[in-house]
């Protein structure tokens, strides 16, 4: 942790909803004018796109059927808890851009899938806001979770998550039902080693919770929206936390535990909005004072 170079880090499962909570923190951002260093948690996959499907198909075929993007083999820990320790000591380190789409591919003359060349973090940002799947993993190796100033878990309960991950991947990336299926499946230890324990270090986590039946999410129409949601909003450590304030300012919240409020899914970002962004002023504060100090 670092009062001169603050780090936000947001973790969740792919199809959790984490892009959505990135935009909520950049309206923040360029709100109260404060220059971040965005980076994604795909650009520390070890492997591009064409490299992983070769390496998944040797994988297979020596009976590793859990061969996947979650775990430690697949993913460059060490990179990742380097730039961390680095921006906190100095504000700067080293990063690179993962590039999904054609779109993002375009301006680096890139394949999409790729990853561009490692790069110094530009000087003279304000905070360091990482979003992926790692911003709170710990392992023999690596303890990243100890780095951010504010962790925040985005977890859907699981079947809304893999709904969000099949109208994503069959609707933005063309893949069929069976072969999104078949990713969670191979995913999934993994993800009860590497992902799951994760939430156990974040201050804040964010668990929307549908109203409608999605019992069987492998056939369902359409993700549910907001407004069919439940948010619920978990702190770690709820000292300083206005509770009575973000009651009176959310229509329709409520209290399920000492440490717990539940909102609208609608007024999700709402809730971000209020809760964060007391956060920045005194991460900003307390970054004045202590570059002040030097």
């Amino acid at each position: 942790m670092s009062q001169r170079h603050p780090i936000i880090a947001i973790t969740g499962s792919s199809g959790a909803g984490t892009t959505s909570v990135t935009r909520t923190f950049e309206n923040i951002f360029r709100r109260e004018n404060v220059k971040a260093a965005i980076i994604e948690g795909d650009s520390f996959h070890r492997y591009d796109r064409q490299d992983m499907k070769l390496r998944l198909a040797e994988a297979e075929k020596a009976g590793n059927t859990n061969f996947s993007h979650f775990g430690p083999e697949n993913n460059l820990f060490a990179e990742l808890e380097a730039l961390f320790e680095s921006y906190a000591q100095t504000g700067t380190g080293k990063r690179r851009r993962y590039l999904h789409d054609p779109e993002e591919a375009a301006p680096y003359q890139q394949q999409p899938g790729t990853f561009t060349p490692w790069e110094d973090v530009p000087a003279g940002t304000e905070l360091l806001f990482y979003e992926g799947l790692h911003g709170a993993i710990k392992t023999p190796e690596v303890n990243i979770a100890r780095h951010p100033d504010l962790l925040i878990g985005v977890v859907p309960v699981i079947n809304l998550e893999w709904i969000q991950k099949l109208w994503r991947d069959k609707s933005k990336r063309g893949y069929s039902t069976e072969a999104v299926t078949d990713t969670i499946l191979r995913r999934m230890p993994d993800y009860v080693h590497y992902i799951c324990p994760q939430f156990e270090h974040t201050h804040v986590n964010f668990q929307r919770v549908p109203m409608v039946d999605t019992s069987n999410p492998f056939i369902a129409r359409d993700i549910p929206a907001p407004d069919e949601s439940m948010v619920v909003i978990r702190f770690a450590k709820p000292k300083g936390i206005d509770f009575p304030y973000l009651l009176n300012m959310i229509n329709g919240s409520f209290m399920s535990r000492a440490n717990t409020v539940v909102v609208p899914g609608g007024k999700m970002e709402l809730a971000m909005q209020l809760i964060f962004t007391p956060f920045i002023w005194r991460m900003m504060e307390r970054r004045q004072r202590a570059m002040g100090a030097l």
